[in-house]
């Protein structure tokens, strides 16, 4: 059987190839394994002697290496934001007070909020009602009847 001769330059092909990938399909997944290949193409560069084997070997080690690296660090350095609740919309309007839309019966209804209907939980109340939304679940909003 014939041996796969890998020279350096596969290695940095592979890592351009991963950082296309990268900007293609944001992850932060394919960034680290095209740091891996650009390293492995270095040491394989600096060391022509090292097997398929060996640069394939180094190659996996590196990877999971800073994939787990980098997962450690973003979760012990979170980027703080002035704006938490950008992208949690639902979140948005805890605390808020709307108008009923459609009454509450049966512990389900509806309210507007700007130009969207919003499924709510909570106890039965008329139409003329207003709620307070005191929690979010996905798409769905837990209110209390205010007074």
């Amino acid at each position: 059987m014939t041996e796969i001769a890998l020279v350096f330059w596969h290695w940095w092909v592979l890592a351009v190839i991963c950082l296309v990938i990268e900007i293609l399909m944001p992850a932060f997944f394919f960034l680290w394994m095209a740091v891996s290949g650009l390293i492995t193409g270095i040491i394989a560069w600096l060391i022509p002697s090292i097997s398929a084997d060996g640069q394939i070997l180094i190659f996996s080690v590196l990877t999971i290496a800073t994939i787990t690296a980098w997962r450690i660090f973003g979760k012990k350095y979170v980027i703080k934001t002035d704006q938490p609740l950008l992208n949690r919309r639902g979140s948005q309007y805890v605390g808020r007070v709307f108008n009923l839309h459609e009454a509450i019966e049966n512990g389900e209804g509806k309210i507007k909020v700007d130009d969207t209907i919003w499924k709510v939980h909570g106890e039965d109340c008329d139409i003329h009602s207003k709620v307070k939304v005191i929690a979010s679940r996905g798409t769905v909003f837990d209110v209390e009847k205010v007074l």
